[in-house]
C-alpha cells in the first residue's frame, strides 16, 4: 500500500516506516527500491543519553579540520563512565535505573533466546545455548573471534556444537538486530605485513551486553578489564552512531606484526580517520604512540593521511597533542 501510495505522488518523505520485525523474504514482498531509503536504526549514544554534554568534541568537526578547546574540567570520574556504560541507549529505558533497566535488558535476552530466534529458523538448541552465545559474544566484543573459539565456550552447554552451527545462530542474531558486526579495514600496506581480516562482533547495546554477563555497579568497580571490554565496545557504538550521520562507517584495523586500531572511520569521499579507546585518562601517551606506529604502516600514499587521530577516553580530558592527536572523553564526542 505504501509502495503504491509513493507511485501515485511524487512528493517526498511522505512515510516512515520502523521496527524490528523480519517479514518473510519471499516474492510477495516489494523491496522498495528506488522509493525507500533504508536507515539503520541504533541506540542512543552517550552524549544523547546525557542530554548533550556542555564539553563537546564534534566527529563532522574533527573531519573538516576543527580543533575542540581544551579542557581538564570534561574529565569524568569513573563512576560516571561505569554509569555511562550501564545505561541502556534504548530511549523507552533512560528514565529507569540501573537495576531496573538490567531487569529489562535480561528479559529482552531471554524472549530472543525462547522465542525470537526461532520464527527465523529451526533452531535444534535450547535457549540456554543461544543465552551461553550471547554472553560469550559480550566478553569479546572488544577483540576479534573465530565461530571455533565461540564454540569452545558453548561446549559446556551444547558439546557437539559446530563452528558451523555457531555462524548460522550469530547470523540470526544479526538479523534480529542483537548482534552488530565490525569490519576489518584493508589497505594497502608499506610493509610486508599480513591484514587480519576477522570482524568484531558486538552487541547492539554495552548496557546489553554488560547485563548478559551478569556486570553491575559493584563489579565493574573491581573488574576494569570487563569494564574495558565495554568502554571499548561504548566508543565503536558511538562511533558507528554519529559516523552514520555523515555517512561514515566504521571498521577496524590489525596486522600480523600485532599493530591495530580500535576504530577506523571512513566517510564516502575518501577521507579516513583513525581512533583509539582507552579507558583511563593515565593511558593517553600510550593511545597517541599506538595510533603513530600503527599509521607507519599503512601505504598513506594510496588512501591518504588520516583526516585527524583521536583517543577516546572514559575519565580523560579534551586536549590536542603536539602531534595534533585529539583526545577526549566518551561523554563529549558529538555529531
Amino acid at each position: 500500500m505504501v509502495r503504491r501510495a509513493v507511485d501515485a505522488s511524487a512528493d517526498p518523505g511522505r512515510f516512515i516506516l520502523t521496527g524490528s520485525a523480519v517479514p518473510a523474504d519471499d516474492i510477495t514482498r516489494h523491496t522498495g527500491a528506488g522509493r525507500f531509503l533504508h536507515l539503520r536504526e541504533r541506540t542512543m549514544s552517550c552524549w544523547e543519553k546525557l542530554g548533550g554534554s556542555s564539553a563537546v568534541v564534534s566527529l563532522a568537526g574533527l573531519f573538516d579540520g576543527d580543533r575542540p578547546t581544551a579542557s581538564t574540567k570534561a574529565a569524568p570520574e569513573l563512576d560516571e563512565v561505569i554509569d555511562g556504560v550501564l545505561r541502556p541507549g534504548f530511549p523507552g529505558m533512560i528514565a529507569l535505573d540501573l537495576d531496573q533497566s538490567a531487569d529489562q535488558l535480561r528479559g529482552y535476552i531471554d524472549d530472543v533466546t525462547r522465542t525470537d530466534i526461532r520464527r527465523l529458523a529451526d533452531v535444534r538448541h535450547e535457549p540456554v545455548v543461544i543465552a551461553q552465545l550471547i554472553r560469550a559474544l559480550a566478553r569479546s566484543s572488544a577483540s576479534e573471534v573465530t565461530y571455533t573459539t565461540l564454540a569452545a565456550d558453548l561446549r559446556a552447554v551444547a558439546p557437539a556444537i559446530s563452528a558451523e552451527t555457531v555462524s548460522t545462530y550469530v547470523g540470526l542474531l544479526q538479523r534480529l538486530f542483537i548482534v552488530e558486526a565490525q569490519p576489518p579495514w584493508t589497505p594497502k600496506l608499506r610493509s610486508r605485513a599480513r591484514l587480519r581480516t576477522a570482524p568484531k562482533l558486538h552487541l547492539v547495546d554495552a548496557a546489553l551486553a554488560a547485563a548478559a554477563l551478569g556486570a553491575g555497579v559493584r563489579r565493574l568497580e573491581n573488574d576494569l578489564e570487563t569494564l574495558g571490554i565495554l568502554f571499548e565496545s561504548a566508543v565503536t557504538h558511538d562511533l558507528t552512531v554519529l559516523a552514520s550521520a555523515i555517512g561514515g562507517q566504521v571498521a577496524h584495523y590489525r596486522d600480523s606484526n600485532g599493530r591495530e586500531i580500535d576504530a577506523i572511520i571512513t566517510l564516502p569521499d575518501g577521507r579516513w580517520a583513525a581512533v583509539e579507546a582507552k579507558l583511563g585518562g593515565g593511558q593517553l601517551l600510550p593511545g597517541i604512540e599506538s595510533l603513530k606506529a600503527a599509521i607507519t604502516q599503512i601505504d598513506t600514499g594510496a588512501v591518504g593521511e588520516p583526516a585527524f587521530r583521536l583517543v577516546v577516553t572514559g575519565t580523560g580530558p579534551i586536549l590536542t597533542a603536539d602531534d595534533g592527536t585529539v583526545t577526549c572523553p566518551l561523554t563529549a564526542l558529538a555529531p
